[in-house]
């Protein structure tokens, strides 16, 4: 004679079932990178004019914007001009201080983690 086990549950209706525990694991939130800001510094010798050229040219800021920064520069002696990935703030940097240093002008720009 041939063995055979029922299952009861196979059987029954969706009511007479157990509950079936689901365990959902949370998705793990993605975190924003920080974000830079780029400073611009003062110094005496850099021309206003090719400040607010930078400031246009880099940054893409319009003339009238890129006076005001200038002179918040100039009064305040540094300027936030943007905040930006770690990435695109680094090449900014860089790119204020090659232009700078191809015209011989002094003037200074660094980044910190907002």
């Amino acid at each position: 004679m041939p063995f055979t086990v029922t299952d009861p549950r196979l059987n029954s209706t969706p009511d007479d079932r157990d509950d079936v525990e689901l365990v959902v694991k949370p998705k793990p939130k993605t975190q924003r990178p920080p974000l830079y800001k780029v400073l611009l510094l003062n110094d005496d010798f850099t021309p206003m004019e090719f400040v607010v050229h930078v400031l246009e040219r880099l940054f893409g800021m319009t003339h009238a914007q890129a006076i005001e920064i200038m002179l918040t520069v100039h009064r305040k002696g540094v300027a936030v001009v943007g905040v930006f990935s770690h990435e695109v703030a680094e090449t900014k940097v860089a790119q204020v201080l090659e232009l700078a240093r191809r015209q011989q002008h002094p003037l200074q720009c660094t980044m910190e983690k907002e």
